[in-house]
C-alpha cells in the first residue's frame, strides 16, 4: 500500500468538504479503494499506486473548478469525480467572456463595448489607463482582470492603490492603527474582492502579500515584478505622484490607472496628476487609453441620467440653473427609456 499527502492551500476544508463532510463522503463513495483521511487543510490517501494517479488526477479537476467557482456540488462531484471529467471542464471553461468566476460562481464579465476595450487593451499592452465616470465599472474590471492573472499564474501577486486624499490632518482622528485609518479608503477594492474571491483564500491572500492593497504613499522606492497593479482614483494623484506611481513598474507586470476627470478632489490649486498624464503620454507606445462615459454606466440607471446632468450643465452652466430656468416636469426627458445598456 501507498499514501500520499495533499495539500490544500488557501481552500476552507468545510466549504470544499460540506457540513459534516458530505461531499468527503461522496467523494469516498466513488474511491472505495482509497482510505481518505482529512485533517485542517491537509488530506491523506491510502491505496494501490494506481488507483493513488487517478484519485490525484481527478481530484486536481476538483480543485480547478472549486478555484473558478468557489463551490462544488455532488452533481460536480459525480461528473468529476466519477465521469468524464475532461468534458466538464472544458465545457464550463469554454465561456471566453468570463473574466473570472465569482463566489457562488457568478460570473464576472466586460459588460460594455468599452469595458470589454480594456479587457483586449491589457491583453496588448502592459498600460491602461481607463478614464471615465462613475459606475461605469473601471475598478470591477480592473480587479477582475488582476484576479485572473492571479489565477491563471501569470502574475505572483496583486496590488490595489489609490490616493488618501482625504489623509491629511483628519485621518489621524480617525480610530486604530495605521491600517484601521487607511480601510476606508480602500473599502471599495476589498468590495470587488470579496466579490470574486472565497473569503478564506482573500484572507490567506491578504496575510501572505499575495494581494496588498495600500495608500498610493507606499509605493515610493518599490520596484513592481511580476504584479498586476491597479491604481484606482488617479484623478487624486498630484503630477509627482502619478510619475512616482509609474516608475514603479518591474518585469512581467501590467498596470492599470483608473480616473475620472470630473471627479477631482485636490485643492483648487494642485494640478491633478491624471490630467498630467494625458496630455503627456498619449502618444507614448505601449500605453493604451480607453476613455468610458455614461453609456458604460453598470449602476442604477438614474446614474446615467445625472452624470449626463452634470455634463450638460458644465457646457452650459446658466441654461440649466435654478436662477435663470425652472424645472419642466412635464418634458419628454423624464419618461423617456435611457440607453439599453443601463
Amino acid at each position: 500500500m501507498n499514501e500520499r499527502i495533499i495539500q490544500l492551500e488557501h481552500i476552507n476544508p468545510i466549504e470544499l468538504f460540506g457540513v459534516e463532510d458530505m461531499y468527503l463522503t461522496r467523494i469516498q463513495q466513488l474511491f472505495p479503494k482509497i482510505k481518505i483521511i482529512a485533517r485542517g487543510n491537509y488530506m491523506k490517501i491510502i491505496g494501490e499506486a494506481d488507483g493513488l494517479d487517478l484519485f490525484e488526477s481527478r481530484f486536481e479537476l476538483l480543485l480547478v473548478h472549486w478555484e473558478h467557482f468557489g463551490s462544488i456540488s455532488n452533481k460536480v462531484i459525480d461528473q468529476i469525480m466519477g465521469g468524464e471529467p475532461e468534458s466538464h471542464e472544458l465545457r464550463v471553461l469554454m465561456d471566453k467572456e468570463v473574466l473570472v468566476y465569482g463566489r457562488s460562481g457568478m460570473q464576472v464579465k466586460a459588460i460594455t463595448p468599452n469595458q470589454k476595450h480594456i479587457v483586449s487593451a491589457i491583453a496588448s499592452d502592459d498600460m491602461v489607463f481607463a478614464i471615465g465616470p462613475a459606475g461605469t465599472g473601471k475598478t470591477y474590471t480592473a480587479v477582475a482582470l488582476a484576479v485572473r492573472a492571479l489565477k491563471n499564474k501569470e502574475v505572483r501577486r496583486i496590488i490595489l492603490t489609490r490616493p488618501a486624499v482625504e489623509a491629511g490632518e483628519n485621518l489621524g482622528f480617525l480610530p486604530g492603527d495605521m491600517k484601521n485609518k487607511l480601510d476606508p479608503y480602500m473599502q471599495p477594492l476589498y468590495d470587488a474582492l470579496r466579490d470574486m474571491l472565497p473569503t478564506q483564500k482573500l484572507l490567506s491572500y491578504l496575510e501572505d502579500g499575495t494581494i496588498e492593497v495600500a495608500p498610493l504613499a507606499f509605493m515610493r522606492g518599490r520596484t513592481l515584478d511580476y504584479s498586476f497593479v491597479i491604481l484606482d482614483e488617479a484623478q487624486n494623484a498630484t503630477p509627482n505622484q502619478l510619475k512616482m506611481f509609474l516608475t514603479r513598474m518591474g518585469r512581467e507586470s501590467k498596470f492599470i490607472i483608473n480616473g475620472d476627470i470630473t471627479q477631482i478632489d485636490l485643492p483648487a490649486k494642485q494640478p491633478s496628476g491624471l490630467i498630467h498624464a494625458l496630455q503627456i503620454l498619449h502618444q507614448v507606445k505601449g500605453i493604451a487609453w480607453v476613455m468610458l462615459d455614461e453609456k458604460d454606466v453598470v449602476r442604477h440607471k438614474l446614474v446615467t441620467r445625472i452624470i449626463r446632468a452634470y455634463s450638460t450643465q458644465k457646457r452650459h452652466p446658466q441654461e440649466g440653473s435654478p436662477e435663470t430656468k425652472a424645472v419642466d416636469t412635464t418634458s419628454s426627458d423624464t419618461t423617456t427609456n435611457t440607453d439599453s445598456n443601463e
